[in-house]
């Protein structure tokens, strides 16, 4: 079975049902951040209804928009290019109440069709090297992204924030790794916690294959389309490896490529966990 062959629609279902997913109409891939336990702070957990993460937004329905009020969330960060959200008419959504915040990873020089043609080469190959390389390439140009996401659960840790990117997987999937890293949740919930991205775009599928099936490298190599949208535990596993053997760690990654000080990270870990005991 193919990482992106149809899922058992029931399956799928049920899985999006439960947490760690949450439905927000008009929006795929929607999950809470909370509850997974620190492996280094006894007796913590990550808070719940705090930080989530998402596919793109540029779909929510009204009903989804008060459903993301309703979360708590007061900003949404987008972490796609400009270059991604005029290509596929996907423009920031207007929610009263809440800022959109677009913060893109990449600039638009590193969309030039060279660019593109090399990422999706590393894409359509699935090897676990070539998303190492990508995953690098994420964090050597996301240390502003990240950090804007991060200031805000250093200085508003009672207001709500989602971050996204296209499908919610790659840069969405290394931030969110970021923050569950730095609050001492083990690699094995990260993993688990990337591979849910698995059933979260399953709804999506089809319009995936559609945008990539306009791609050349894509349009005559189904498997290299399938390819790209991998999500196995193993590469998250990898990625921390990686993470801890060319960048030092999570906590070495934020002050040298965000700039934070050891201080802020500590103010940014200590709003991210809760004491098991005020579980909601």
């Amino acid at each position: 079975m193919h990482d992106l062959d149809p899922l058992d629609p029931a399956y799928v279902q049920d899985v999006l049902s439960k947490p760690p997913f949450v439905t927000i109409p008009g929006v795929i891939n929607v999950r809470d951040m909370g509850l997974y336990p620190s492996t280094t702070e006894k007796h913590h957990i990550t808070k719940p209804s705090y930080v989530f993460r998402s596919a793109e937004l540029s779909g929510i329905t009204d009903e989804g928009k008060t459903k993301l009020k309703e979360l708590g969330v007061t900003k949404v960060f987008d972490l796609r290019s400009d270059t991604e959200i005029r290509k596929y008419n996907t423009p920031l959504p207007e929610i009263d109440g809440v800022e959109i915040i677009h913060m893109p990873v990449f600039q638009t020089a590193d969309y030039s069709p060279e660019m593109m043609a090399k990422r999706y080469r590393l894409y359509a190959s699935g090897k676990t090297e070539a998303f190492m390389e990508l995953y690098s390439q994420i964090l050597d140009h996301g240390g502003h992204a990240f950090g804007a996401i991060l200031r805000h659960v250093r200085d508003k840790p009672d207001e709500g924030c989602l971050f996204h990117c296209t499908a919610g997987k790659d840069r969405t999937g290394i931030m969110a790794a970021i923050i569950l890293k730095l609050a001492g949740v083990s690699d094995e919930d990260i993993a688990h916690d990337y591979a849910l991205t698995r059933v979260g775009r399953e709804p999506a599928r089809e319009m995936i294959m559609a945008r990539l099936s306009k791609e050349p490298l894509f349009a005559s190599n189904n498997e290299a389309a399938l390819n790209m949208f991998t999500c196995r535990h193993e590469t998250m596993m990898a990625f921390l490896k990686h993470l801890d053997d060319k960048y030092g760690g999570v906590v070495a990654y934020l002050k040298h490529y965000v700039g934070f000080s050891d201080e802020e990270i500590a103010t940014i870990k200590g709003n991210i966990l809760v004491p098991t005991s005020s579980r909601l």
